[in-house]
């Protein structure tokens, strides 16, 4: 099924809501994504995006509306060189692909627009369909958080899975 990412913009409102408002995408994802997700949160949320002069993240668009989001948080400090990928997809379109392909380009996308040498996902414990999207974006599994999570007040170990730019080699390092 063909898509493509393109900034969140006014309008999206109502698919947000219809597919983002759905306790299986929420179980999946941080606390901080609204449950339920209310046409409120859909505004706040467009709103946040239009201010990015660069943008971080992305709708996935599929047949002219958004069923989902693909995005970045750039690191601080010393971890300024990462950044983590999160995502999310209607569930409707769960086992099509296009949730792979699409971490695929954000990736591409994130090593040419930053200068971020390793992007990373958490992924909870019980969320094997997550971990198989990263598998099949070129990310490979790199550690286990035990006990590192809670949601919905239980304690779940994290699946940490990266991603490093490629051709960047440090000569330094011995």
């Amino acid at each position: 099924m063909p898509y493509h990412l393109r900034r969140w913009q006014p309008g999206d409102e109502l698919s947000l809501v219809k597919y983002a408002n759905n306790y299986q995408i929420w179980r999946n994802v941080r606390d901080s994504f609204p449950h339920p997700y209310t046409l409120d949160d859909a505004h706040h949320w467009i709103e946040l995006c239009e201010m990015e002069k660069r943008p971080t993240v992305f709708a996935i668009d599929v047949e002219g509306e958004a069923v989902g989001g693909v995005g970045i948080i750039l690191q601080k400090d010393v971890f300024r060189k990462n950044a983590e990928i999160g995502y999310w997809l209607a569930e409707p379109f769960w086992g099509r692909g296009i949730m792979a392909e699409a971490v695929k380009e954000m990736t591409e996308y994130t090593f040419r627009h930053y200068e971020v040498h390793r992007l990373y996902a958490g992924v909870f414990e019980y969320n094997r369909a997550s971990m198989r999207v990263l598998e099949k974006a070129g990310y490979q599994f790199e550690t286990v958080l035990r006990q590192s999570v809670c949601k919905e007040d239980k304690i779940w170990d994290e699946h940490v899975y990266v991603k490093f730019r490629e051709e960047t080699k440090n000569p330094d390092k011995v």
